[in-house]
């Protein structure tokens, strides 16, 4: 457990003016649950009923407050063979991943709480390696041992599915690509333990298992989610009887695909904008302003990180976006944008960058009278990064939104705090525009 200190705010934290008379400056308290590898992401809901907070990573399951102890709901049988300096070999439990030096996957790459059946008590839904079989555990209400699993949908695809109310029954869907089409699979909701059906929203087209980029939004703000990806966006009809096709309207938000996708108002102009990283395993991170002109649509892009230091107005840059969250950081009303840099997404020696720090950061979204607008950004940490997946909740009950991480360094989370400090304090916190040469 690693608390930063006030004396490293600037490096460690971000900071928020509040009013005139009152400087707060939030930072994070680490807790790193365990370096093992077993999951692409990371969860947290109330498993064993007692109204606290608990997390789940990979098979296990650790109980809140304190996060002390562990239970493992599903069988943890996955071990690696590794080479220490003096030539021996060591087993270690999970995947190979930061605790090894080659490269593996896992077989959990999202995982999501819901109760499913309703019984009262919260289930774990894990999304796989792309292209298996989504899963749900069923709770099994206090009692010990492995939770029973059931199929959800036999075949996911996708590098940034979702688990949301796409249709808006009030319930949520697995968001998804599944055999050459995008859609979603709904439950059975009075028989959820049947395979959930998958319903197309497009024509069969190129999407295969590792389609990068998917996101959920009212873009055009007619009260009804559609559905986002780096080529465009397909509208939700007002009827989803039958299964129709989606209209699509093609737009280029990214080149090879980022991660998640949002449809938010950044600007407040009243319009919803399109808000998603380039490429997941590269770099760049934008705001895509929806404009209005003579009644046509278009998409402006704004980019506030890319490649270089130059890139970023406070010389923020880091690769391998390929896990995003959009919340509230600071209480202010406005959804800020969690980002960091997954690690090892292909190995020690894949993609751009592998061995730089794994940040981790919260962007906030500074909104302008002339309508521009501004992602300062804070850092939350040098040394997690986020996987294919990162989580904003409030983890402690005390109203403010932490920070969960599941990736090939272990399970993380950080704990958000707030201090009210001097103006010379909240001066030195606040992050400083880039120039060239520094």
């Amino acid at each position: 457990m690693i608390r930063f200190p006030l004396a490293c705010m600037a490096a460690f934290s971000g900071a928020v003016l509040v009013s005139a008379q009152d400087f707060v400056v939030h930072s994070f308290k680490k807790l790193h649950l365990t370096p093992q590898f077993w999951a692409e992401g990371a969860n947290l809901g109330d498993f064993n009923h007692d109204g606290k907070m608990d997390v789940v990573y990979g098979p296990f399951w650790w109980e809140g407050p304190d996060f002390q102890t562990r239970h493992e709901y599903a069988p943890a049988t996955a071990s690696f063979k590794h080479k220490k300096s003096d030539g021996t070999e060591e087993t270690l439990p999970g995947f190979e991943g930061g605790l090894g030096s080659h490269n593996a996957y896992s077989e959990n790459f999202f995982t999501f709480t819901y109760d499913i059946n309703q019984d009262g008590w919260t289930d774990i839904i894990v999304i796989g390696m792309p292209g298996t079989p989504t899963y749900w555990y069923e709770n099994p209400k206090g009692r010990e041992g492995h939770w029973q699993r059931h199929v959800a949908l036999a075949v996911t695809d996708n590098e940034s599915p979702a688990f949301l109310d796409l249709n808006g029954d009030g319930r949520p869907e697995i968001v998804c690509n599944s055999g050459g089409y995008w859609g979603y699979a709904a439950a059975d909701w009075s028989e959820p333990t049947k395979p959930w059906k998958f319903h197309p929203i497009s024509p069969k087209g190129p999407w295969q298992r590792f389609t990068h980029g998917l996101g959920v939004g009212d873009v055009n703000g007619d009260g009804r989610m559609d559905l986002l990806e780096k080529d465009g966006w397909w509208e939700q009809p007002a009827s989803l009887e039958g299964d129709p096709v989606w209209k699509f309207h093609p737009v280029a938000f990214s080149g090879p695909g980022g991660a998640q996708m949002f449809a938010y108002d950044v600007n407040g102009d009243g319009r919803n904008d399109v808000i998603t990283s380039l490429a997941a395993h590269g770099y760049g991170l934008a705001w895509y302003e929806q404009k209005l002109t003579d009644g046509q649509v278009s998409f402006q892009p704004h980019r506030f990180m890319d490649k270089n230091p130059a890139d970023s107005p406070y010389g923020v840059h880091f690769s391998q976006l390929h896990g995003l969250a959009l919340a509230d950081m600071d209480g202010d009303g406005l959804l800020d944008l969690v980002a960091g840099k997954r690690f090892w997404a292909h190995g020690p020696e894949g993609d751009v960058e592998p061995n730089a720090p794994a940040l981790l950061y919260w962007f906030k979204l500074v909104r302008h009278a002339d309508k521009t607008v501004d992602y300062v950004p804070y850092l939350i940490d040098s040394d997690s990064g986020v996987g294919t997946q990162v989580v904003v909740g409030d983890v402690n009950g005390d109203g403010l939104p932490d920070v969960v991480v599941g990736n090939k360094k272990g399970a993380f989370v950080f704990l958000h705090e707030i201090k009210h400090v001097s103006r010379e304090e909240w001066e030195q916190a606040q992050p400083k525009p880039y120039s060239a040469g520094q």
